[in-house]
């Protein structure tokens, strides 16, 4: 079991006894008994895909484009570059970035969990540092993502929040 109870009664809180990002426990939680499977359009294609395969999507060029930016990690550490960007094709609008660490892998980023700075042309990860992306979970397609896969990048990153830096783990008082 990777929890276990914070104090000896019951009704006591659960801490985990791993590493909870991987582990997918307390804050960075998931539903483990997602559908594996894309979402779809009414057209029964994948509703997210990056805009490399999709040809009638692009940036505006009264934008900046995010492709052209670097990833920096929330302890200011330069993970790579952003190389795609993910759109719903069904509510057209950006769901993911997707950047490449130095080793090659390709990892996603949640829009929610990306701060975008302009004027520095980086894109900003507060819930990870350094050390955590390697272990963002990827996705087993380069062209689609399923719903558990979706969950599992959602977890990682808000477990980030809590768990990436031990500082965060102390009550606020």
């Amino acid at each position: 079991m990777t929890l276990r109870p914070a104090e000896n009664h019951h009704g006591a809180a659960f801490e985990p006894t791993g590493d909870p990002m991987k582990d997918g426990v307390g804050a960075a939680s998931y539903a483990h008994d997602r559908a594996d499977r894309c979402d779809l359009t009414l057209a029964g294609e994948p509703k997210i895909q990056p805009m490399s395969v999709l040809p009638d999507f692009h940036v505006d060029h009264n934008d900046p484009d995010p492709r052209e930016m670097r990833v920096m990690s929330a302890d200011d550490e330069d993970m790579g570059g952003c190389v795609d960007i993910w759109v719903d094709r069904s509510e057209p609008q950006i769901r993911y970035y997707e950047m490449e660490l130095a080793d090659g892998r390709r990892k996603l980023i949640p829009f929610g969990y990306a701060r975008i700075r302009k004027g520095r042309m980086e894109i900003r990860i507060e819930a990870l540092n350094a050390h955590n992306f390697a272990d963002i979970p990827e996705p087993k397609a380069k062209d689609r993502v399923t719903l558990l896969e979706e969950d599992k990048l959602f977890g990682y990153y808000a477990g980030g929040y809590r768990y990436a830096d031990p500082s965060r783990n102390e009550p606020l008082i």
